[in-house]
């Protein structure tokens, strides 16, 4: 068995490579789960990150076979941040095993592959996403890792033709209007913000910097209407779509976000990334407002769309009492786990 590094970007074959693992070690992991998409780690893969230097390993075949048909035994992607603040720290987006191929120090090998990378490029700390209960977990923590913000999924299901599939005032060219909520009038944009709201949209998120974070070695970034952009670009860039509902004053303040993205725009399920009320504009249900009528809008465009999902901070209370109400429903435990190197 051998650690090969894979150039970047990969090749078709290696793309399906990887995505052959990930889909053998979900269909075991995590069966309730839809399975992995091409289009999502075909994107991941080949499109270089905003935030960092990408590095990527396939667990494999030994010298002389041909690494483009083998499907390999494992693989790892972690991405060293580049940003200001953050190059002491990376964070391993992916180590994961063939289910048949377990137990047999494939995991192992790959972890030190990373940690010489890590070691190397100066850095004194790495973490990861990783399900609680699960084989992630125990490996981890056999390695040394701590969970530093236990958080949970959360999951809304979106049903064939119900809430929000043709909202009122929809037309056969589109969704329907925005309505207007105590004051405020919700925006809804589809992929980048528009320029004459980026800077507003720039402005609410920094009201994220209250949000839990735990003992991350990660630092959170200062918003400005380019990162933004940047960072939605990406996932454009990647293959996905991603849609913004804003609340707005009359004055052109943003006081609220929500935003969800589809990795795969043909796909069945969404991740729900941020829901933010700017604090002075809290206690007046803007998260319930603006999170509901995304659901709306997300299942007008996106009619086959039927799961949205979100991870929300153990400690974060007032988010998970919004989620509560929409109907969502805790699924599974979940943590970012850190080392110190």
């Amino acid at each position: 068995m051998m650690i090969h590094s894979l150039a970047l970007p990969p090749s078709d074959a290696e793309v399906d490579a990887w995505l052959a693992v990930l889909a053998s070690a979900a269909a075991v992991d995590l069966p309730q789960l839809p399975p992995p998409s091409r289009v999502e780690v075909a994107g991941r893969l080949c499109v270089t990150p905003a935030r960092g230097r990408p590095v990527l390993w396939k667990a494999g075949a030994g010298e002389g076979t041909d690494e483009g048909t083998d499907e390999g035994e494992g693989v790892a992607a972690l991405l060293l941040f580049t940003e200001q603040g953050n190059t002491h720290t990376a964070f391993l987006d992916v180590l994961t095993v063939r289910p048949e191929a377990r137990r047999r120090g494939v995991g192992t090998a790959l972890w030190e592959r990373v940690r010489e990378e890590l070691l190397a490029d100066g850095r004194t700390s790495v973490a990861a996403m990783l399900d609680l209960g699960g084989p992630g977990q125990a490996f981890a923590e056999a390695m040394g890792f701590e969970n530093v913000l236990p958080m949970a999924w959360y999951v809304q299901d979106v049903p064939a033709g119900g809430a929000g599939a043709s909202p009122a005032g929809a037309t056969a060219d589109g969704p329907a209007q925005p309505p207007s909520t105590a004051g405020y009038e919700l925006l809804t944009w589809y992929g980048l913000v528009p320029d004459a709201w980026a800077p507003a949209a720039a402005a609410a998120h920094a009201a994220m910097e209250d949000a839990p974070t735990g003992d991350m070695d990660e630092r959170i970034q200062t918003w400005t209407p380019e990162r933004l952009h940047t960072l939605q670009q990406l996932i454009l860039d990647r293959g996905g779509d991603m849609i913004t509902v804003a609340a707005v004053t009359p004055g052109g303040e943003v006081a609220a976000y929500t935003e969800i993205v589809l990795p795969d725009p043909a796909g069945t399920s969404a991740l729900q990334y941020d829901t933010v009320v700017v604090p002075a504009h809290r206690g007046h249900g803007l998260g319930r407002a603006v999170k509901r009528h995304m659901a709306a809008q997300a299942a007008a465009r996106h009619p086959q769309l039927r799961r949205i999902a979100t991870t929300v901070a153990d400690e974060n209370g007032p988010m998970r009492a919004v989620n509560e109400a929409l109907g969502y429903r805790r699924e599974r435990g979940v943590g970012i786990y850190q080392i110190k190197l």
